[in-house]
């Protein structure tokens, strides 16, 4: 994880999101194998997602108690709300059969496991357990699922930049399934189209990005490529972990390196000072 981040510094609640997130997200990648979907971790995923956050921080880590619903915020300021989420006394026993039913069918493998993640999201935000954070966690849960039934290209392309590129689409998705919660006539089949479809664009951009470096339609030296190898195979890397990769190379010349591959869109700068991590780049 991130370490030595000066929390005092995280002034705005946009900063404390990211961060959250983002340092959720490295440990989970770093640790795919030894986190299971089960309620004590779901809780946990959830603490650390709202770490540096100062909003409601008594309820970290546990389900709402109060009434909530799914709000879409878009660019222009304007607030609309998409559907109410199951209520509070509810929570623990729908999450409880959510959790059982995801883990049966992804072990069974009698349906594709896809689909069963599909539900799985659609079926968390419906339910919506918690008082804040539910989208960016089916986000994170969504990586994790992925990652553990080997879709591992998801590690190197951002499912929440995708899903922040299409919000209008995810919101209509959820609404269309949502009239109809709790009555025979509920149907996923919009939602799993636009999931899938997700999964298919992610795919996409790494063939993309990929076929970019092999084309060299950006010049990269020996150094260069080897840092971009180093983030294809790891994630996210701090300056001082590459350089450990690398210790023949002194660590000004990896930070220009660096510098340049972001300056020329081959990887991405994340978080700043001592947060500050590169990956490959995932809006190509």
């Amino acid at each position: 994880m991130i370490q030595n981040l000066d929390i005092n510094k995280l002034e705005t609640r946009d900063e404390q999101e990211v961060i959250g997130y983002w340092e959720t997200l490295e440990l989970l990648l770093d640790n795919a194998n030894e986190i299971e979907l089960n309620e004590r971790y779901v809780f946990q995923l959830h603490g650390l997602l709202l770490r540096y956050s100062d909003k409601d921080t008594r309820n970290r880590g546990s389900y709402k108690n109060l009434t909530n619903k799914v709000v879409a915020r878009y660019p222009d300021g304007t607030e609309k709300t998409i559907f109410n989420t199951t209520s509070p006394h509810l929570v623990e026993k729908e999450m409880s059969e959510l959790i059982s039913w995801t883990q049966s069918n992804l072990s069974n493998q009698s349906i594709n496991p896809l689909i069963v993640i599909g539900a799985f999201i659609y079926e968390f935000l419906s339910i919506h357990p918690f008082h804040d954070g539910n989208g960016r966690l089916s986000r994170l849960l969504t990586t994790l699922l992925l990652v553990k039934e080997e879709y591992y290209f998801v590690q190197y392309v951002s499912f929440e930049h995708v899903i922040e590129q299409r919000k209008k689409e995810y919101y209509q998705a959820l609404m269309e399934c949502q009239k109809n919660r709790y009555t025979p006539k509920e149907n996923l089949g919009v939602w799993m189209e636009f999931f899938l479809d997700c999964i298919i664009e992610l795919s996409a951009k790494l063939e993309v990005k990929l076929d970019r470096i092999a084309k060299n339609d950006v010049y990269l030296n020996n150094r260069q490529k080897q840092i971009f190898e180093l983030l294809k195979v790891n994630g996210k890397m701090r300056t001082s972990n590459v350089a450990e990769e690398i210790p023949d190379v002194s660590l000004p010349t990896i930070k220009k390196d660096l510098q340049y591959m972001v300056a020329e869109e081959v990887i991405q700068k994340n978080g700043a000072g001592k947060a500050t991590t590169y990956s490959l780049i995932d809006d190509l």
